[in-house]
């Protein structure tokens, strides 16, 4: 600090000598309007007005005899001024009439001309150092290019444990064990047990990879050096290679150590990916991590975390045992897991007695432990908002749609038609879940603009799925139509409210055939090459490896799948238009119905099952389904 503002003091010193200098420049020079000519002074000395000249080396200073103001005046240089003024015609007789002072010279005119030289050029040499200074100082060091970015933390006072990761054991227990080998490395060596060079954290975002890393750091008592992948390459080649070398000497020279590598995919990718297979700055920087991990020099007790959620893409040659020896997959928690990560963010807050975290868990499938942490804050957010000393059930449930959907738009205004078809697209999604014993459950019905979406329907699954069957596929597609069947059975014309619901049809329908080999006609069969071209993009990633002919086959298969959906949905809402209805009324009146008041719908409804699905429906079906009457909409 002190230093800093030595330096700073230099700088204004160095700027104040230059005003002053600037100044004193302005005003020791003489005014040009009270200049005297000499031929003037001669005709004044000749006409007897002067009483006293005043010499201070060239400059003369010239009384009146009538008090005027002085006048000031130059003679030649190195001539006197006797010697001047008979060049004038003066004569030593009028020379006699008046008085003739020899000033002394100040030493001050020799310094100040001698600093209005030189002081410019102290400042600029000033300047120039006081940056180069700058550049090369602690915080910016913008001439270490080669130099690691890497924080380094000694663990001391760790903010993040083990005990604040939950819902992924095996990871953690995977990472403990790394831990207690730098802790007690006798315990395995004794056994012959070598040390992992490396453990890569795969998993989706936010399911807790760079969470775990804070975990280690706090837990190894070790030095732990923290870096991003995109840290190491800038535009300048050779920089990433050398941050690479910069970084491991570093952990070297503190080992036992830790280096964490987050989103490692940005050095790490496939080499020869470009286009041209040229040898960029980023694989330069990926062939130096290459040997810093296992090559000859390695015989440190170094480890490296990396942490990614694309591992298709990185290089096989980082991926082998003897650089990543181990491999910690974080995926998704299942409910106890959301449970256990509950558990851990609500602690410290006030929370209400009647908040079921077993259920809130159960209710948020899918949901990873970022967006858990993220709905825990927004119901104390929202609470905060209502002015309530507490966070409550409905809290956290508001703050689950918020957090799934969006934030309610309750201030869009709409019309009337509007709402009523609305209402209805979203009272046909319900009734087609209900009748359907494959479709999962209805949890809550809204007209309440959320996001994007206008109203929408809120399914509970009984529990999570990572199996789902050809006939839970079918349910889901006859319920994503059921919007759209709804408005076809009670409007003439149908809207573009179901616009998302039918891409998702589709995207589904063709992943049934394409992916999970579910058509009866091409067979379990995948058609479509998902090899990546990484540096082309997703839209031209899928190299098509079938013929035109296979090609027309799976669009009808595609098509034969949404058909029969469609028809189904139809059915349904031409057996149990009741229901349609009566969905729909609640809905306009109360905009909102939970899974409690849209049971009680079909409490005394003996005809809860839909059609025979064993037996297709035909084209002739959802035909003679359209030629129902229409009822008029406010009949409903």
């Amino acid at each position: 600090m002190n230093s800093a503002l030595f330096k700073n003091s230099i700088v204004y010193l160095l700027v104040l000598l230059a005003v002053v200098a600037l100044i004193f420049s302005i005003f020791s020079s003489p005014p040009d309007k009270n200049e005297m000519e000499l031929s003037t002074l001669a005709n004044e000395i000749k006409a007897g007005n002067i009483s006293k000249i005043s010499v201070n080396e060239d400059e003369l200073t010239i009384e009146f005899n009538n008090n005027k103001p002085l006048v000031r005046s130059h003679k030649e240089p190195k001539i006197g001024l006797l010697k001047t003024l008979e060049q004038f015609g003066i004569s030593s007789e009028k020379l006699k009439a008046i008085t003739i002072e020899i000033v002394p010279p100040s030493p001050w005119n020799d310094w100040a001309t001698l600093l209005i030289t030189i002081l410019p050029l102290l400042i600029f040499g000033g300047l120039i150092v006081f940056m180069i200074r700058q550049a090369q100082g602690s915080n910016n060091q913008a001439m270490s290019f080669g130099k690691s970015r890497a924080r380094m933390f000694t663990g001391d006072k760790p903010n993040v444990t083990f005990e604040d990761v939950a819902g992924a054991d095996e990871a953690k227990q995977e990472l403990a064990e790394v831990v207690e080998f730098l802790r007690e490395p006798e315990k395995f060596i004794s056994l012959g047990a070598r040390i992992p060079k490396g453990v890569l954290m795969v998993g989706p975002p936010g399911c807790g990879k760079t969470l775990l890393a804070k975990a280690v750091a706090g837990e190894a008592g070790v030095p732990f050096f923290s870096i991003s992948g995109s840290e190491f390459v800038e535009m300048f080649v050779g920089v990433g290679a050398s941050r690479v070398r910069d970084l491991f000497d570093q952990a070297k020279r503190n080992s036992p150590c830790i280096i964490f590598v987050d989103e490692i995919d940005a050095v790490g990718r496939h080499r020869g990916a470009g286009l041209g297979g040229s040898h960029d700055e980023r694989e330069q920087t990926l062939n130096q991590i290459l040997v810093e991990m296992d090559g000859f020099d390695t015989d440190t007790n170094v480890i490296i975390i990396a942490a990614t959620n694309r591992p298709d893409i990185l290089d096989p040659a980082l991926l082998r045992p003897g650089r990543f020896d181990r491999r910690v997959v974080l995926d998704r928690p299942d409910w106890r897991g959301r449970k256990q990560i509950l558990e851990v963010h609500v602690k410290g807050k006030p929370l209400a007695s009647h908040v079921d975290l077993e259920a809130l868990a159960k209710t948020t499938i899918g949901f990873s432990g970022a967006d858990l942490e993220n709905v825990v804050n927004e119901a104390a957010i929202l609470a905060a908002r209502h002015n309530q000393k507490q966070i409550t059930m409905a809290d956290v449930q508001e703050s689950i749609e918020k957090v799934r959907m969006g934030p309610e738009r309750r201030s869009r205004v709409i019309t009337e038609d509007e709402k009523l078809v609305v209402a209805y697209h979203e009272a046909g999604h319900a009734l087609v879940a209900r009748m359907i014993p494959e479709a999962d459950p209805v949890h809550k019905v809204s007209i309440v603009a959320r996001g994007s979406a206008g109203g929408f329907t809120l399914f509970l699954p009984e529990d999570d799925q990572t199996l789902i069957s050809k006939s839970e596929f079918k349910a889901r597609l006859a319920v994503s139509l059921g919007g759209r069947a709804a408005e076809e059975e009670v409007f003439v014309d149908v809207t573009t409210g179901a616009s998302s619901d039918l891409e998702y049809v589709t995207r589904l329908a063709r992943a049934m055939v394409t992916e999970f080999g579910m058509s009866e006609k091409l067979g379990p069969l995948t058609f479509g090459d998902k090899e990546e071209l990484i540096f082309l993009g997703r839209q031209l990633s899928e190299q098509r490896n079938y013929s035109d002919e296979i090609a027309e086959q799976i669009d009808n298969e595609v098509r034969q799948f949404v058909d029969e959906a469609h028809a189904v949905a139809l059915k349904i809402m031409n057996v149990h238009r009741d229901k349609l209805n009566g969905i729909a009324n609640m809905l306009i009146e109360k905009e909102t119905i939970n899974a409690e008041e849209f049971a009680t719908i079909f409490a005394n409804d003996e005809k809860n099952v839909v059609m025979d699905k064993t037996s297709p429906i035909s084209q002739s079906a959802i035909v003679e389904a359209r030629k129902k009457p229409l009822v008029a909409a406010s009949a409903a």
